[in-house]
């Protein structure tokens, strides 16, 4: 490890965020519904509660509790989707689906705090140990708010196995939950790699690049493929390095390094505001909040903070795994 400009300075490993869940989904207790009456009457049941981009919390004077009993629950709004996202130890855990509009109004209460999921995870207003279960029901709610019809028919379909499956009674098709995969790489040459900055970033804020797999095509031709579409940069080997789920709406994303086969950027406008080379040194600052001109990475939520801070540690060796 190269340690000469300060990498030391990095601090201790932080977590990943919405990763390393303590349920276990427990999956052959879904389709059995004697079993998840059971888990719904458990005295330890305990549930999530969210509206379309926002997540319901008790507010506390420091960590906030997400966790709430099916009484509390259902005491917050009409209840559209229950999910069964598994077992801490042996209590069950829910996620609880009401109309945004629902959660608007809860806004208003002193007791409660209404939040979105990013914002949730960057400030720390749960343990960490909320996050993935948190991620899981945002997803999973998500994708019945946009698939009560049947893509094949057109008819209504019906929630079913605890809420991991939609059935057309018409057309008898069976719907599952689908996850969208999403490569995002660093690219490198050496000491130097390359970050982008789309429109919607913070004005500091500097990232990886990043683009949907798309079908027929493996990981290695997605990043190559997007590293070429984004800043013109053709690349050779592909190394992964990590995933993280991400539920904005329902993502897996895909961390890999790849190597940059060229030193000439040339910008997608439509996809990026801006792309440029960094070295091992600049990025040692931003990751520390304290590069001179103020720019950052992403935090430690999220994986481009983890593939780069990789890269710092561990230089072009990354390519070897």
């Amino acid at each position: 490890m190269v340690t000469n400009f300060g990498i030391g300075t990095l601090g201790p490993q932080p977590a990943l965020g919405y990763t390393a869940s303590r349920l276990d989904r427990a999956a052959g207790i879904r389709g059995d519904d004697a079993a998840l009456k059971r888990c719904c009457e458990h005295a330890q049941a305990g549930t999530y509660v969210i509206g379309g981009e926002l997540v319901v919390l008790k507010a506390n004077n420091e960590l906030c509790e997400p966790l709430f009993s099916q009484i509390e629950a259902r005491a917050l709004g009409a209840v559209r989707e229950v999910v069964f996202l598994g077992l801490a130890d042996a209590a069950p855990r829910f996620g609880f689906g009401i109309d945004q509009d629902a959660v608007e109004r809860l806004k208003a209460r002193n007791d409660l705090k209404v939040t979105d999921l990013r914002s949730i995870a960057v400030q720390g207003m749960v343990t960490a140990d909320h996050l993935p279960p948190l991620a899981e029901a945002k997803a999973l709610l998500g994708w019945h708010a946009r698939h009560r019809f049947c893509p094949n028919c057109g008819a209504a379909t019906a929630l079913t196995q605890g809420g991991w499956r939609r059935d057309c009674p018409s057309c008898h098709a069976e719907h599952f939950p689908r996850t969208d995969p999403v490569v995002i790489m660093l690219a490198i040459a050496g000491e130097r790699c390359v970050l982008g900055r789309s429109r919607r970033f913070a004005p500091s804020m500097w990232s990886c690049l990043a683009g949907f797999t798309e079908p027929g095509e493996t990981i290695e031709d997605a990043v190559r493929r997007e590293v070429a579409e984004e800043v013109g940069i053709p690349c050779g080997r592909v190394s992964y390095f990590a995933s993280q789920p991400w539920p904005f709406p329902s993502s897996i994303m895909i961390g890999c390094h790849a190597e940059a086969l060229s030193d000439t950027i040339v910008i997608d406008r439509e996809e990026l505001e801006d792309a440029r080379w960094f070295d091992r040194e600049e990025l040692v600052l931003m990751l520390n909040r304290a590069h001179p001109h103020g720019l950052t990475t992403p935090p430690p939520v999220a994986i481009a903070h983890h593939i780069i801070r990789s890269y710092i540690e561990d230089g072009p060796d990354v390519l070897l795994r």
